[in-house]
């Protein structure tokens, strides 16, 4: 059996950056308060400028362009790839890193988490047609990239997510199945996480 929970869009607290340059919509956690004691955080983030990223020391982050012209990274000195929609870069979240934006304003999608705590796989998905993907991870996020995302578990009664929605799935046991399409061309990004 696997519990089950759907995060609407609509519904997530808009909170402050740790260094006050910007806010980020926060779309679940597994535990903490605030900007500390978490174990993984996922969240949104709305980047109006170039400048630099706040510090999370003892986790890592991954970060991916939602929309937008893209960015480029200076992480600890050393300069990322230009980076599009839907291309993910993971680094420390103890580096010091600067942002570039190649065009105007962008949004991005983050995923935080401790290392000595959990395992992550993070991967972007197109649909051009229904895939069924399978995990053994304890726990699964599916992120919604667009309108109309249709998601079936273990031959179950389906859901739908609208853009920037997110299925959590708890795994007590097993290989959960899971069939995603989209009802026009879009994607999703499918996070897992096990507890070391």
């Amino acid at each position: 059996m696997s519990q089950v929970r759907i995060y609407r869009a609509a519904d997530y607290p808009r909170t402050p950056w740790k260094n006050g340059a910007g806010s980020t919509q926060e779309i679940a956690r597994d535990a903490g308060a605030g900007l500390e004691d978490f174990g993984w955080r996922l969240s949104i983030a709305a980047i109006g400028e170039s400048g630099a990223f706040s510090l999370f020391t003892g986790y890592q982050r991954v970060i991916s362009v939602l929309q937008g012209a893209g960015m480029q990274l200076q992480v600890d000195g050393l300069v990322s790839r230009p980076l599009q929609a839907f291309e993910s870069f993971a680094f420390a979240g103890d580096s010091q890193v600067e942002c570039r934006l190649l065009g105007a304003g962008i949004e991005d999608f983050n995923l935080i988490y401790a290392p000595h705590r959990y395992r992550a796989r993070l991967q972007w998905l197109t649909l051009e047609r229904p895939q069924r993907l399978f995990s053994s991870s304890a726990t699964l996020l599916l992120f919604s990239a667009c309108d109309g995302l249709e998601v079936r578990l273990d031959g179950a009664a389906g859901v739908t997510l609208g853009r920037y929605d997110c299925l959590q799935v708890e795994c007590e046991s097993g290989l959960v199945d899971m069939l995603v399409q989209a009802a026009a061309a879009g994607g999703c990004c499918l996070v897992e996480l096990t507890p070391r």
